[in-house]
């Protein structure tokens, strides 16, 4: 047994009757804590407030709580420092002054997992990960002589990512210093913009990020400095941070390159460029926002190779894809692609229109922006400013004899109204909406003006999806689930059911996951279905007509995609139900 265990039960804080029950139910000796603390034998907070305690009487060490996934290094320092009377830190909710760190060896700070934040006149605010090593606060007071150091508690994961961060900006030193001292020599803005070394950084952010597999690359000014973040498997993590010096040029050869206006810093703007990273040609769309402290730029990477991906190789489980093609197969009606922004919905469209584009039929899309240009496909790009809305493009398409019309985004009743007209006079229509599901559409088309019997008229199906992070394959365990998710969604989980999770590794950046998948389900309009949808039945009988059809919901989609490995439980749970 534990050694955390052990000595609740010697203090007496648990008895030997919850344990033995536990151990009799089959739990691992190693999980009796876990559980003990899940059925409400004792808090977590008892539980923390122990081992804080335990951890200032010298009887453990901080790292014991590293033997235990369960017990959160945040709380435990967050108790510990109010106990010690110190600051606890949320590194990444304040800007620190890198400055401080050029200041000492890098080698020192990795040693002893510290990280300097800020400096005032009176002292130098340290973070520690463990407050109690005194060795290590002598050795940092040593580099600091001047001032006396102050210490604050953060998380050792925290410290080391930044302390990496720092690694990476020291990495670019060379070229930051060159960039530093061409803006010097230079006194004209068209000289500056033209210098060489800027171009160089740019390269080795836009390589550095792709190559972490960002989606968009964030380029944002704070007071103190110029971060650049990558948004990874739909989470963003810092990936370079610079100096507050380096970022009016590198914003205005940005705009350049996308040809925006660079004197323009009070409006919004939007541009696209291309360029070649590695061997291979990306397109970038840009868009500019003014800030506080400047412009935030995003720039969405464009891969050209995934507008060709197969709707298979994005993640779509056989049963969903053979259902969406069958809709496909359809000569008319609307079929409609369901979820919330960022959920891959653009994706799953171009995957249609690969299925969809032949030389045989007129394929039409009106997009806002158009975002992978394909071959023998017609794209149209809205432009407000000259009067062509959503609605005004898809007049105008259908007066060009399509076959197939693929609309980005319906946003508005008449843009709605136009398609649901075009898919009733013969025209296969795909297009997006936003719901969370996909018997939802139903009523939010209702909501948006539209009457009953001409929904059930038009409608083919409707695929409601969500992206879920994939495990790494390279750090891959075996999970424990707590007995009182795997209860509450006994339903659903044959029995003896094994899950997977991601530990965490330099692969996947401790993240415990790489890459992205989607989950998703497929609802096809029996003739039963639209039929209910043309009297107004409410959405708990379409939904019980829909299951005699076989429809299957993304919560059971997802969980089948857990069962075979691909993605934790968690995950699905986070994001399916």
């Amino acid at each position: 047994m534990d050694r955390i265990t052990m000595d609740l039960l010697a203090n007496g804080s648990i008895m030997k009757a919850q344990v033995d029950r536990l151990l009799a139910k089959g739990i691992s000796t190693n999980l009796i804590l876990r559980d003990i603390t899940l059925s409400g034998f004792m808090t977590m907070d008892r539980l923390v407030r122990f081992i804080v305690e335990q951890i200032r009487n010298g009887v453990y060490d901080l790292t014991i709580i590293d033997n235990y996934d369960y017990i959160h290094e945040k709380v435990v320092l967050e108790k510990l420092a109010q106990e010690l009377n110190l600051l606890f830190l949320d590194l990444d909710s304040i800007d620190m002054d890198y400055k401080l760190t050029d200041r000492v060896p890098l080698a020192q700070l990795k040693k002893h997992s510290v990280l300097p934040i800020y400096e005032d006149d009176m002292s130098v605010t340290i973070a520690f990960s463990d407050p109690l090593n005194i060795d290590a606060q002598e050795s940092i007071q040593r580099l600091f002589p001047r001032k006396p150091i102050k210490i604050a508690l953060a998380t050792k994961k925290q410290i080391a990512t930044y302390l990496f961060k720092v690694e990476l900006k020291d990495s670019v030193k060379g070229l930051v210093k060159k960039i530093r001292d061409e803006l010097n020599s230079i006194n004209s803005i068209e000289e500056q913009q033209e210098a060489s070394s800027i171009l160089l950084l740019i390269d080795v952010v836009l390589k550095t990020c792709i190559k972490g597999r960002a989606s968009d690359i964030h380029v944002e000014p704070t007071e103190k400095n110029c971060v650049v973040r990558g948004r990874v498997d739909g989470k963003l993590t810092e990936m370079f941070i610079f100096e507050k010096d380096i970022y009016p040029p590198l914003a205005s050869r940005l705009k350049l390159l996308a040809n925006l206006d660079i004197a323009e810093k009070r409006k919004p703007q939007d541009g696209r460029f291309s360029t070649t990273v590695g061997a291979q040609e990306f397109d970038f769309r840009i868009s500019t926002l003014p800030i506080l402290y400047g412009e935030s730029i995003v720039m969405r990477v464009l891969d050209k190779q995934k507008a060709l991906v197969k709707l298979e190789d994005a993640g779509m489980d056989t049963v969903s894809y053979h259902k969406l093609l069958e809709g496909l197969k359809a000569p008319y009606g609307i079929i409609l692609v369901t979820g919330p922004t960022g959920s891959g919905k653009t994706t799953t469209l171009y995957g249609a229109l690969n299925e969809l584009r032949n030389v045989e039929d007129k394929v039409i899309t009106v997009e806002d922006p158009v975002e992978y240009r394909m071959n023998l496909i017609q794209q149209v790009q809205v432009n407000p400013k000259v009067g062509l809305s959503f609605a005004d493009a898809l007049r105008s398409i259908l007066r060009q004899d399509p076959d197939k019309i693929m609309i980005g985004e319906i946003r508005d009743q008449e843009t709605l109204e136009i398609a649901i007209k075009a898919a009733l006079t013969g025209h296969m229509v795909i297009s997006t909406l936003h719901t969370n599901d996909s018997l939802s559409a139903i009523p939010r088309m209702v909501d948006m003006g539209i009457e009953h019997y001409l929904i059930s008229g038009a409608l083919v199906a409707i695929q409601a999806q969500r992206l879920v992070r994939k495990i790494c394959k390279y750090c891959k365990t075996e999970e424990i689930v707590p007995s009182s998710v795997l209860e509450e969604l006994k339903d659903k989980i044959p029995v003896g059911a094994k899950f997977y999770t991601g530990k965490g590794c330099k692969e996947c950046n401790e993240s415990g996951y790489m890459g992205r998948e989607m989950i998703c389900e497929v609802l096809n309009i029996s003739d039963k279905l639209s039929s209910l949808i043309a009297k107004g039945a409410a959405k708990d009988k379409m939904l019980e007509q829909a299951l005699e059809d076989g429809f299957i919901g993304i919560l059971e989609n997802g969980i089948q995609k857990a069962l075979d490995g691909v993605t934790s439980l968690e995950e699905i749970l986070k994001v399916a139900k």
